[in-house]
């Protein structure tokens, strides 16, 4: 809810949906979501600052377990725990194959770190930060 609030207090509760017992931040263009905007060939993000925890680990989901029963390949080992770890196959930029070491050995430790709530702030799991103010 602390994040419902910095967003709203920001940018008016126009930009949020409430519905059970969670926020969702609106769609906009195209369906996506009211803060992305186009920057050249790429979507950016105008809450870099204040960007809520599902949108910084979009389109990873973290768990403690296995969310299917089979081996799935999920399994993440990381500060001597195992995490499982999903990717959104619908999101536009995954794109199938063996991951390089850069999603192996920053991307994916900064996913699960994010998740387990040891670090706040992106690096090399989102585009750079470039200061602009939405519509």
């Amino acid at each position: 809810m602390d994040e419902y609030v910095r967003v709203a207090n920001r940018y008016g509760h126009g930009v949020v949906d409430l519905g059970l017992g969670k926020a969702y931040i609106r769609h906009g263009f195209d369906d996506r979501c009211v803060f992305q905007h186009p920057y050249g060939d790429r979507w950016l993000c105008a809450l870099q600052g204040i960007k809520p925890l599902a949108c910084k680990l979009f389109p990873f989901r973290v768990y403690s377990s296995p969310v299917y029963r089979r081996g799935d390949r999920s399994e993440y080992r990381f500060g001597g725990r195992t995490f499982h770890v999903y990717l959104d196959p619908d999101c536009e930029g995954v794109v199938p194959g063996i991951p390089g070491d850069r999603f192996l050995n920053q991307t994916l430790p900064e996913v699960v770190s994010i998740g387990m709530g040891l670090t706040y702030k992106q690096r090399f799991s989102t585009s750079k930060y470039i200061s602009w103010t939405p519509p």
